[in-house]
């Protein structure tokens, strides 16, 4: 495991943290919501993207130039940040203190808005930012050039491998307890559908029968074409047997560790990479019995007296900033056809 220390006097800023995948919905919540840490304690993950302040508008900066920053497309601003910022979760965070005068937030916290808002309690440099307004997940991203990182001589458990994926406790529900659509599900298929319109070049699709038609067949209805000549799209991964006939795309989970999508052996095909916790519900729903129960239900079990397990009154629908925000971030969307898409798109949603 590691620590990262301040990199001017050398206090440990965190407690022992391994490294874990970026979160896909690291920068997509619910508006004016409260939200929870974004990371699981003793972990931390790194944003190899340009992150923050400064920002410069588009038309200043030039497509080339937003190219190199990781933005093939237009947008309003782009980043001028640090690269590679790496986020704890808030209770991780050790001997650092609020800067006062750089704690701006919309309404119900921080959210980093004038740089580093935590300094080093041991020599008084800025070192992190603390993000808990409303709209965001509770995080403390440590800056780069501020920090370094150091083994903390504990051992680390065993890192995650493809077979977490299997595990009932990895798996993402879909529906919150109050009966809202999970947040993480939002931004994960947000994200998702943003790498199946590159995949398929904004031509019409067909969804397995199961899970991932019902769940998200709604929004990839919205978001691409009816027609014929669909491109066909199929679940798979570690622990399930690739569909055959072939897919021409496969939605796959992203490695727990490395946040690389998984890919057949042997098999360079076309790939459409999803939170792992989202793509282990799909693979494995679960079920309920279908025999009489005695004594205290088992898991899985559904009651069907009242009051009746929450539902969502809506269709499950993504989060349109990880959908636009991905979109801009992929090299295809300079592509004539792609391009024609995006500006159709930021054309309706603008209106």
């Amino acid at each position: 495991m590691d620590v990262f220390a301040c990199a001017g006097c050398g206090v440990e800023l965190t407690a022992p943290v391994s490294r874990v995948a970026l979160p896909v919905h690291t920068d997509h919540g619910g508006w004016e919501e409260l939200h929870p840490p974004l990371m699981e304690p003793a972990t931390y993950a790194v944003d190899p993207r340009p992150t923050g302040p400064p920002w410069r508008l588009w038309e200043e900066v030039g497509e080339d130039v937003a190219a190199r920053q990781g933005v093939y497309a237009p947008v309003y601003s782009v980043s001028f940040g640090a690269r590679n910022r790496i986020v704890i979760a808030p209770g991780d965070s050790r001997s650092m203190a609020l800067i006062p005068e750089k704690c701006e937030g919309y309404c119900q916290g921080v959210d980093g808005r004038a740089g580093p808002n935590l300094a080093c309690e041991g020599c008084g440099r800025a070192v992190a930012t603390r993000m808990d307004d409303c709209g965001l997940w509770q995080a403390v991203w440590l800056e780069p050039g501020a920090v370094v990182r150091r083994t903390s001589g504990l051992p680390a458990g065993p890192p995650p491998e493809w077979d977490e994926l299997e595990r009932a406790e990895h798996r993402v529900p879909p529906v919150e307890s109050d009966g809202s659509w999970s947040r993480r599900w939002e931004a994960a298929i947000g994200v998702a559908l943003a790498h199946l319109v590159a995949a398929v070049e904004d031509r019409p699709v067909t969804l397995p029968a199961g899970p991932v038609a019902e769940l998200l067949g709604y929004a990839v209805g919205r978001y691409l074409p009816a027609g014929p000549d669909a491109r066909t799209v199929g679940l798979a991964g570690p622990g399930i047997r690739t569909p055959r006939p072939r897919p021409d795309v496969l939605l796959v989970p992203r490695h727990p560790l490395t946040g690389a999508p998984w890919r057949p052996p042997g098999d360079d095909a076309a790939v459409v990479p999803l939170d792992s916790g989202v793509w282990a519900y799909l693979a494995h729903p679960g079920e309920t019995s279908p025999m009489p129960a005695t004594g205290v239900l088992p898991d899985g079990v559904l009651r069907d007296d009242y009051p009746l397990p929450p539902r969502p009154w809506r269709p499950l629908t993504p989060h349109h900033r990880a959908f636009e925000d991905t979109l801009v971030g992929l090299p295809a969307i300079r592509t004539p056809r792609l391009r024609r898409y995006h500006d159709a798109y930021r054309s309706r949603t603008s209106d």
